[in-house]
């Protein structure tokens, strides 16, 4: 890094991307970081007060991004209820598929993050749930839906299509028919979710 140049935020957390592509999550430290944007580690420190804190940061960042859409499609009420929650939810499976592979260092940082029960996964969740809420509110307010409890109602949902979105199940988000059962599990919870 230039000496002309102020070391802020955005800067450390793009370099550290890069360092937990090029050495991975385990080996990547802020020595690492410090080195790759010429300035001494206490530099770093002076940003973020430990490794973890820049780990949550990025791992905060990458999600942000990663899932900067879905906000859009919870909000699309073009669509009626249940062709959005089904959008909703395909659109958070590619998403999840697409990390995996796009760029895999980096969700490997965020599943160790979820792993261990970080603030970031539980914001991250709380984020998605809340999304989920606003789909089935609407559906509530329209008629497409009967849920006495929304929020209950997302939590379900959301815990329902765990093996498409939860990090533990990342292995099995390549495998043949893993969208048509997708498809099929999103028909019957928006049919369950259906008033009678």
């Amino acid at each position: 890094m230039s000496s002309g140049a102020a070391l802020d935020v955005e800067k450390i957390l793009g370099a550290t991307e890069e360092v937990l592509r090029r050495y991975g999550p385990e080996k990547a430290t802020v020595l690492d970081v410090a080195r790759a944007l010429g300035v001494s580690h206490a530099s770093v420190y002076r940003h973020f007060r430990s490794k973890a804190a820049l780990r949550e940061a990025v791992a905060r960042r990458f999600l942000g991004r990663a899932h900067a859409g879905l906000a859009a499609v919870a909000a699309d009420t073009r669509l009626t209820p249940p062709e959005r929650l089904r959008a909703w939810l395909v659109a958070l499976f590619i998403v999840k598929r697409a990390v995996t592979s796009d760029d895999p260092e980096l969700f490997a940082t965020y599943r160790g993050l979820a792993t261990e029960h970080s603030s970031v996964a539980a914001e991250h969740v709380a984020d998605l749930v809340e999304q989920l809420r606003v789909i089935i509110a609407d559906g509530v307010d329209r008629g497409a839906f009967n849920s006495p409890d929304p929020a209950v109602t997302a939590r379900v949902v959301f815990d329902a299509t765990a093996r498409y979105h939860h990090p533990v199940h990342a292995s099995e988000w390549h495998d043949p028919g893993a969208e048509a059962a997708l498809d099929a599990l999103c028909s019957l919870l928006i049919d369950g979710l259906r008033p009678r």
